[in-house]
């Protein structure tokens, strides 16, 4: 009976005995179709995206360049003019989010090594460029992590676009003349290190104990 139910149930469906095998048959041609587009499409996805691996470099596009003034106030009000370092100190510029997840990891110790090493009378300064596009977000942000560098909010993107920006964290390490002597995407371990040898700081050269700044926001 069983069978029978088997039968009526193909008839049912439009289907006899003898077109039932036709029928699965284009059907599965069509699976087999679908599965090689599927594959090929795969493929050249998983070229594309090796190609994209291959490509890809943490160096930032501005390395060993000049890279442009940058003019802005901080989330402080203070006016921020790089222009002025010239001839006279290095900086580190830092482009970031609030939603970033490993510019909160960079964030962090780049807070450490200034409060670490940055004094009044610094051969160096920190600036941090928010890419958020509500500065609420990035005033939060700033305000939780007590972040004691100046903080830029990037509004119009202008800042981040002149340093070809694509992608966050960018760290640039800028000496005396305006040349990026380093420049990174991506967040790296050893950040304290590298800054060190870009600034041009010895590992000794920290604030003696009760030593405070002035930096702020």
């Amino acid at each position: 009976m069983a069978g029978d139910c088997g039968n009526d149930s193909r008839r049912a469906l439009g289907y006899t005995h003898g077109t039932l095998h036709t029928k699965l048959t284009i059907r599965g041609w069509a699976l087999v179709v679908l599965l090689a587009a599927a594959t090929v499409t795969l493929t050249w996805k998983a070229k594309k995206l090796e190609k994209m691996l291959l490509d890809h470099t943490d160096t930032a596009a501005l390395t060993d360049q000049t890279v442009p003034e940058i003019r802005a106030q901080s989330l402080a009000g203070k006016a921020i003019a790089t222009g002025e370092f010239k001839g006279k100190k290095k900086f580190v510029v830092s482009f970031w989010a609030s939603w970033c997840g490993p510019c909160r990891m960079e964030l962090p110790e780049l807070k450490a090594f200034y409060e670490k090493y940055h004094q009044d009378d610094s051969s160096f300064e920190v600036i941090a460029v928010s890419t958020d596009e509500d500065r609420y977000q990035a005033e939060k942000y700033v305000k939780d992590a007590q972040l004691p560098f100046p903080i830029v909010w990037d509004e119009s993107g202008k800042i981040a676009t002149d340093y070809r920006v694509e992608a966050i964290p960018v760290l640039y390490v800028v000496d005396e003349n305006g040349k990026a002597v380093f420049g990174e995407v991506g967040y790296g371990f050893g950040l304290d290190e590298s800054l060190r040898q870009h600034l041009g700081l010895k590992a000794n050269h920290e604030k003696k104990a009760g030593e405070h700044d002035s930096g702020s926001h």
